[in-house]
């Protein structure tokens, strides 16, 4: 039971537990204080000062993000002399950045523009000189602009602290401070992963996605494309958010009618590719423990987790499953399989994944994924970037009338919907490589020990008296920590899933922005994703990957069987360690 005190804010007394901060006490009391590079995830930092309150008794205002309560404590959250100077510091913020809000990409869900408004800037008292970067673009996915950074140190924190790859730092003092990869080269060179949770906690456009919305506006006019659409199971999930929806409502059917009007000729399921990469993966791992094969299997789903395996893991490459990931077995099967079945060149195939994640417009581009010289998937658009050409298209996307998937891959079970979900590979897995090797149906088919938000998670399988000891982590960070132990102990697990983003694909780079009464990260939201996947998955007739029709289909008429020459050309890759160039410290264990 921890301790309590009273404090009095704005003269009205409070109990409130000891050991929290001013800012911890007061959200909880209904008093909001402005705020910055505070984020409730990341450790504190207390560099904008935005959140000072008065205290009596000291002499200057303190940061209330960092100061605990204590007995007796009398707070002031909005006295005229703190509104004045936290206008002040506002403003100063504001004389260095650009004058570009109507044009810029975070306009309408900028912190900064927000807080500006809220503090009731009107105009600017200030002027001066101006930092002035060039963006660097260098990267499939991430766009960095050093003149938008209000040097809140959230992008930094998140990559050190949450996942651990250290890809930026600050450079500089004074007015020329810039927040960086290690010695300023180019993003695509660095250990940047492309996850993109630098974007997700960003609070204005200094980080932003790689933006493919206008190439893609060109080719839905060209007639001389069959364009087809893919969606990834967490899009669904979470799209809604973007149209003002509350989180946790599932926009399946509609998004699906939403791209037909978009100009979309046929609208297909990442699920179905996910039930087949179980198909795959769960063969591909019996196999390794039956013919004592590398073990623990690593999943290989998270473009993110790829990139950082192969920087900083490659020791573990022959531990990695060979199976592509869902979006690129679907980008194979699109050249491939349905280019033949509606007599079409695959090169007039328009391969489009709408993806939650920004580290898959990096895995579209990677010269082993390319189909017979093509690539698989020609361009990938997050969820954020769906929603927008949604919205510039004209299309009621809260109001109109849901559409199902098209055939001959629109069909999927509920296994491959909870791919979205950290531990959902797993558990999809487990549902089918538990019948293949037992000859019997897992009854109890919702696997909880490796379900929720923990960030490893442990469980245990009997498979007819063989124990198969399962590992999953989500957010690279986590990662780091399991994976260690995979080195330390390697026969301590069988199968380990791994998610690049907090909380799996739901928490991906690339979904909506938080709206402006929740946070990145934010548990309670990715709880209500996880959520609204999870009811999907219930609602299904069919709940395991092996039982999709669509899917045996598929292997009699093309595939062959799991694992088969077919399946090996298509299905399957390879991965290459890379040399971890630009590491800011030292904290990923390497080699």
């Amino acid at each position: 039971m921890k301790k309590s005190v009273t404090i009095y804010i704005n003269d009205k007394p409070y109990q409130v537990e000891s050991g929290q901060t001013i800012m911890q006490a007061a959200d909880k009391l209904g008093y909001h204080i402005p705020r910055l590079c505070y984020h409730p995830k990341l450790s504190i930092e207390g560099a904008c000062r935005v959140c000072i309150v008065e205290v009596e008794g000291m002499k200057n205002y303190v940061a209330s993000c960092a100061y605990p309560v204590a007995e007796g404590m009398r707070i002031r959250t909005h006295t005229k002399e703190l509104r004045t100077a936290r206008r002040d510091i506002v403003e100063l913020i504001l004389d260095n950045h650009p004058d570009d809000c109507h044009t810029c990409e975070r306009d309408g869900i900028c912190e900064l523009q927000r807080l500006a408004y809220a503090m009731g800037l009107r105009h600017r008292h200030f002027e001066g000189e101006k930092k002035n970067y060039e963006k660097d673009l260098s990267s499939a996915s991430v766009i960095r602009d050093p003149n938008k950074c209000i040097l809140c140190g959230r992008c930094v924190r998140i990559c050190s602290e949450v996942q651990k790859v250290n890809a930026l730092g600050y450079a500089h003092r004074g007015f020329k401070t810039v927040v960086m990869p290690a010695y300023n080269m180019p993003f695509s060179e660095s250990v940047c992963t492309t996850c993109g949770q630098c974007i997700n906690v960003c609070p204005t456009a200094s980080f932003v996605e790689k933006n493919y919305t206008q190439e893609l506006f060109e080719k839905l006019q060209d007639p001389g494309y069959i364009k087809v659409a893919q969606i990834a199971p967490s899009v669904r999930a979470a799209i809604g958010e973007a149209f003002g929806l509350e989180p946790g409502r599932a926009m399946e059917r509609e998004t699906v009618a939403a791209l037909r009007k978009l100009g979309f000729d046929y609208v297909f399921d990442t699920q179905l590719s996910a039930d087949l990469t179980i198909m795959e993966e769960a063969n591909e791992f019996l196999e390794r423990v039956k013919n004592n094969g590398r073990l623990p299997m690593i999943t290989s789903c998270s473009s993110a987790w790829m990139k950082c395996m192969e920087q900083f893991y490659p020791d573990l490459i022959e531990n990695i499953s060979t199976c592509k990931s869902p979006m690129s077995m679907m980008g194979a099967l699109l050249k491939t399989y349905f280019a033949d079945k509606i007599k079409k060149e695959p090169k007039k195939i328009l391969s489009v994944a709408v993806m939650c994640c920004t580290a898959k417009k990096y895995e579209a581009a990677r010269p082993e994924l390319r189909v017979n010289g093509l690539p698989a998937v020609d361009i990938v658009v997050t969820t954020r970037e769906i929603a927008w050409m949604f919205k510039s298209a004209g299309i009621d996307f809260v109001n109109i009338k849901g559409e199902d998937f098209d055939k001959p891959l629109g069909l999927s079970s509920g296994a491959g919907t909870i791919f979205g979900v950290t531990g959902g590979v797993m558990e999809a897995a487990i549902r089918t490589a538990y019948e293949i090797y037992t000859g019997e149906p897992l009854m109890e088919i919702e696997v909880n020990q490796i379900r929720g938000l923990q960030g490893i998670k442990e469980g245990k399988l009997d498979l007819n008296g063989t124990e198969i000891r399962v590992a999953v982590a989500h957010g690279l960070g986590n990662a780091n920590a399991l994976l260690n132990t995979v080195r330390q102990d390697p026969g301590r697990y069988h199968f380990v899933e791994i998610m690049g983003c907090p909380g799996g694909c739901i928490g991906g780079g690339g979904q909506p922005y938080a709206g402006s009464n929740s946070t990145p990260l934010d548990e309670e939201c990715l709880k209500k994703r996880a959520e609204a996947l999870y009811g999907l998955d219930r609602q299904k007739i069919i709940r395991r990957s092996h039982n999709n029709p669509d899917v045996r289909r598929l292997y009699k008429e093309f595939l062959g069987k799991p694992l088969g020459e077919v399946p090996h050309k298509l299905l399957h890759t390879h991965y290459k360690a890379k040399e971890p160039r630009g590491i800011v410290s030292q904290e990923m264990t390497l080699r």
